[in-house]
């Protein structure tokens, strides 16, 4: 795996150590991890490590920092103290992912990006475990905390990503969740297979009919600089649409780069 993803078309590489690692093989796949951090190229590279408070979350903390990747992620985040405590004393030499996979998560996820976060991932599976809710095709009984995330994300400046989506074998129920993704406001959204990349990437970045209009924007008040608000194709445009259609072309050129 980590040999096969250094040739995906992903942003952010994320080499696991907990989930996905048995426990007898927590000390192997850490020495593995930590050597391969830096064989992904530009993309970024996060390492979730096992949480406060489990077995091997200080040996993993202490192997990663000194791996130096781009970002640590911290799975099951409840509060913001747990973003201090891998922080340690003064600033951090890296960014703290947070995931937010309790309901305890979602309550507190406005503090924890308030307390440092640079990004929040929503966990959807653990989070309806723990829920004791059972998964639902449009994801409704997790709109509530959806919108939670984004909107804790988006008042602190941090980046959100949704949650995965399990089954591989259905990749128009995925681009249907990716399209949701992007309309609840996420930045994107985290894969389990390979298969799921193009559709991700394809969704989640500006579409052309979305840079035109964003063009179209921007040059309709460029024409009209004394007015705030102004008509465009029988529908109301105000500055804050302009400032929405610089950031898209600005993430075009990001993402064309």
């Amino acid at each position: 795996m980590l040999e096969k993803a250094r040739d995906l078309p992903c942003d952010v590489v994320v080499l696991d150590l907990e989930d996905s690692v048995a426990p007898e093989a927590k000390d192997a796949a850490r020495d593995a991890v930590c050597a391969a951090v830096r064989n992904f190229g530009a993309r970024t590279v996060v390492v979730r490590i096992n949480g406060i408070g489990t077995q091997g979350h200080q040996a993993d903390l202490n192997a990663v920092r000194a791996a130096a990747p781009d970002a640590i992620l911290l799975p099951k985040v409840e509060k913001a103290a747990d973003i201090e405590a891998v922080m340690g004393a003064g600033p951090a030499s890296f960014p703290i992912w947070a995931m937010i996979e309790t309901p305890l998560g979602v309550l507190n996820a406005a503090a924890i990006a308030a307390g440092g976060a640079a990004c929040l991932c929503l966990g959807t599976n653990d989070l309806l475990m723990s829920m004791r809710a059972q998964p639902l095709p449009d994801r409704r009984n997790l709109w509530p905390a959806l919108s939670a995330t984004v909107l804790a994300a988006r008042a602190h400046g941090a980046s959100v990503i949704d949650g995965t989506y399990n089954d591989i074998a259905d990749p128009a129920g995925f681009a249907e969740s990716c399209a949701q993704g992007r309309a609840f406001g996420f930045d994107g959204k985290t894969l389990i297979h390979p298969s799921q990349i193009e559709s991700c990437n394809r969704i989640f970045a500006p579409s052309p009919q979305d840079l035109a209009q964003a063009r179209r924007i921007i040059e309709a008040f460029e024409n009209n600089p004394g007015k705030g608000a102004i008509a465009l194709d029988g529908q109301m445009i105000e500055r804050l649409h302009a400032e929405e259609a610089r950031r898209i072309l600005a993430l075009a050129e990001a993402i064309r780069q």
